[in-house]
């Protein structure tokens, strides 16, 4: 049988970011049953044997010029292989907003429900001058994110899957109650976030980042510090002031806005680089701490509890549906709320025999969720949907 001719559109792909992350699986599981045809200006990590690669230009410049120009990029080069060979696509799949012909998207965030939670926090008369081109960039690139959502969200003729329940109730409000949008939850690789790899890594990775024996090290993952809820995080912190607790904050953002947080804790936050192996933190951690303002999913608290390392997640991240409150991990209601994180934090600080139980469960819980699981469910969406062959019609 002639296998399903289907084109991917992603400007990166790799395994170091929660989005790119998933499609990096899905392609590696799905070349098995699909041609695939990935359209993207840049791959690493992933193994691309068997998928041709389109490489698509891009250019230098702040990230809005940067978008703009791959999202026109991007169609004309499929446009060029479709002349080229003669062969329409059968399928067009993109994990976002990156074209406006794609047939399935699977959406890893909604940016309306985002730009309206963080946008008043982002108002020019509200920031010191040396912030307002940061500022007005990055509002303009998230209202053009958004009217693309709503053009493209609310047709008809785009298959919508969303990766936790929180995400497809975003975009079922945006079209208005119409059609049920599935869920597709990411995975983990449970022979890389596994609880005996944590331990062997663990001394090590505590003695190379500085981190003494005794302290206790929370960890925050993510490079949008505002969104990941590291004020709340460092305010938490303040409240308990204790000496043996150790930052670890894996990402990068700008630190201006947090320097006096920063000062209050006199050396003890470690800023540490991005790294492929990130199972190398969630080692030398006690516990992981997400108080999300917004998260579709969040993907380093599922990773942290196939790890057997404590989590508190925020309810206003995906990951919290598949957490069970005290059991395997613990809920932060409100993430602006410091009082109720630093009490959870002091409760796993204090209670080492919580720790471990919360942490065996959260194994069990991780451990249901695997990306081939992930592929598989993206597979049957695209079994039973019928080929559009938008190259025939010419679009």
């Amino acid at each position: 049988m002639t296998k399903l001719r289907i084109a991917i559109v992603s400007p990166f792909v790799d395994k170091r970011h929660g989005t790119e992350r998933c499609l990096a699986e899905q392609i590696e599981r799905l070349k098995r049953d699909f041609e695939i045809h990935l359209f993207s200006s840049r791959v690493e990590d992933t193994d691309l044997t068997g998928v041709e690669w389109h490489r698509v230009p891009e250019i230098p410049g702040p990230h809005l010029v940067r978008y703009l120009f791959w999202f026109a990029a991007n169609p004309a080069w499929r446009w060029w292989e479709r002349r080229r060979t003669g062969r329409p696509f059968d399928f067009v799949f993109s994990p976002g907003v990156n074209c406006l012909d794609a047939d399935v998207i699977l959406v890893h965030i909604v940016f309306d429900e985002f730009f309206r939670s963080v946008g008043p926090e982002w108002r020019l008369s509200q920031k010191p001058l040396r912030f307002w081109p940061r500022l007005i960039h990055r509002q303009l690139y998230y209202r053009l994110i958004v009217a693309l959502e709503h053009r493209i969200y609310r047709g008809n003729d785009v298959f919508l899957a969303a990766i936790s329940r929180k995400t497809a109730r975003d975009i079922e409000r945006m079209r208005g109650g119409k059609d049920p949008v599935t869920v597709v939850y990411y995975g983990i690789d449970a022979r890389r976030f596994d609880p005996e790899r944590r331990n062997a890594l663990r001394s090590a990775a505590r003695q190379q980042l500085g981190v003494p024996p005794e302290a206790f090290a929370i960890l925050l993952v993510g490079n949008d510090w505002k969104k990941k809820g590291l004020d709340c995080l460092l305010r938490a912190i303040g409240i308990l002031n204790r000496p043996d607790i150790r930052l670890l904050i894996c990402g990068v953002d700008d630190r201006a806005p947090y320097e006096s947080q920063f000062a209050h804790l006199q050396g003890r936050v470690h800023f540490l680089p991005i790294r492929k192996d990130v199972e190398f933190y969630y080692s030398a951690a006690d516990v992981l701490a997400a108080p999300s303002l917004e998260d579709a999913f969040s993907l380093p608290p599922l990773e942290a509890m196939g790890s057997g390392l404590p989590v508190i997640v925020s309810s206003k991240a995906g990951v919290s549906e598949v957490v069970t409150y005290g059991e395997d991990g613990l809920i932060l209601e409100d993430p602006a709320d410091a009082e109720e994180l630093a009490r959870m934090l002091q409760l796993l600080l204090n209670d080492a025999s919580l720790r471990k139980s919360m942490a065996e469960r959260g194994v069990q819980t991780a451990r249901k969720f695997t990306w081939d699981a992930n592929a598989a469910q993206m597979k049957r969406i695209f079994d039973r949907l019928p080929p559009t062959s938008r190259a025939e019609t010419g679009t």
